[in-house]
């Protein structure tokens, strides 16, 4: 099988580019070689910037491929320029979506396929909804649309928090090894699902090729479930620290971080739990086994073996010390 990539470096397509690597899979990546000294043996390297659409035509004018994968498409626009430049020269083509399009709240629990896609929270949802209804209405007999949702998808080096500084991951495990209160919006209690990189791999490379997915839709993601509380408290264990944490309603912590609404009410403030049965069905070798107390022992490992990755956000820290200071002196 002959397959294209754009991206397939990044935090999910890394595992499955490594994982294509070692099955019978003639695997060409397309991006801007960025971080392409760490791609396996075995995987054709194409340096262009997806963007540039002749040169991307140059790059690919003598090739057909079985499937074609898009990692890194975001907009209607892109998934235009996709249907345009891959529409001859493959036989699927893998829109990568995402499961916080569906609607929120979400209406029921466990989330099946059938839950429609509206979040009007998050613009980033939104428009992977949209990209959704453009590719499934194109009505082309020779261009086979397959779309999957991943849910909340961690590395080897994850460290999972609601509210968190994309900049320097190490600023809240920092926090909370000063002993320093971290946040928690709400109770904690509500319920969170998170797949490991390489679990959704398995699956993800059952669907390459597999006509049984043609013209259709599935979100990909573990089994594992755990509240916010026990995910916090996983980082405190990894860090062998006590545990000092303060919980504080959502809609205050957005008064400091407005910013976040479109995450926390469009993502991660409700329960969000998936029923995988439809994935299953098409995926035979569908894996759910790694626990993220497991790997992220390992995380914390990694930032404390380079003192160059525990750089702290400080702009980050004082918005995050105002909120508390705040709350506990005007919350009633």
């Amino acid at each position: 099988m002959k397959v294209l990539f754009i991206g397939g470096t990044g935090l999910i397509s890394t595992a499955v580019t490594n994982l294509a690597a070692k099955r019978d899979i003639d695997l060409y990546v397309l991006n801007r070689g960025n971080k392409n000294t760490e791609l396996p043996k075995g995987v054709t390297s194409i340096i262009c910037d997806i963007n540039d659409e002749k040169a991307v035509e140059k790059a690919l004018k003598h090739h057909k491929f079985d499937s074609v994968v898009d990692w890194i498409a975001f907009s209607t626009d892109q998934v235009k320029r996709d249907y345009k430049l891959f529409k001859n020269i493959t036989e699927q083509y893998v829109f990568i979506s995402s499961a916080s399009a569906y609607q929120k709240p979400l209406p029921k629990l466990p989330i099946t396929e059938d839950v429609a896609l509206d979040n009007q929270y998050w613009e980033y949802s939104k428009n992977k909804q949209l990209c959704e209804e453009y590719l499934l209405n194109l009505k082309d007999d020779n261009f086979n649309v397959t779309i999957i949702r991943p849910s909340h998808t961690y590395d080897h080096h994850g460290l999972i928090f609601q509210i968190k500084s994309d900049k320097n991951p190490f600023t809240i495990p920092q926090r909370m090894i000063d002993h320093k209160p971290v946040i928690i919006p709400d109770d904690g209690k509500s319920l969170w699902t998170l797949t490991y990189n390489y679990d959704f791999a398995e699956a993800f490379l059952d669907i390459l090729g597999n006509e049984k997915t043609y013209q259709n839709y599935y979100h990909l993601t573990s089994d594992k479930v755990y509240d916010w509380n026990q995910l916090t408290q996983a980082v405190y264990d990894a860090l062998d620290v006590k545990p000092n944490v303060i919980h504080i309603p959502t809609d205050f912590i957005l008064k400091h971080f407005p910013e976040l609404k479109g995450e926390l009410y469009g993502d991660k403030k409700d329960s969000a739990v998936f029923d995988n049965s439809k994935i299953k069905r098409v995926a035979p070798n569908y894996i759910s086994k790694t626990e993220y107390p497991d790997i992220v022992k390992n995380s914390i490992a990694y930032y404390l073996s380079d003192k160059k990755l525990q750089e702290i956000d400080v702009d980050f820290t004082k918005r995050y010390d105002a909120l508390i200071e705040d709350f506990k002196q005007n919350y009633k």
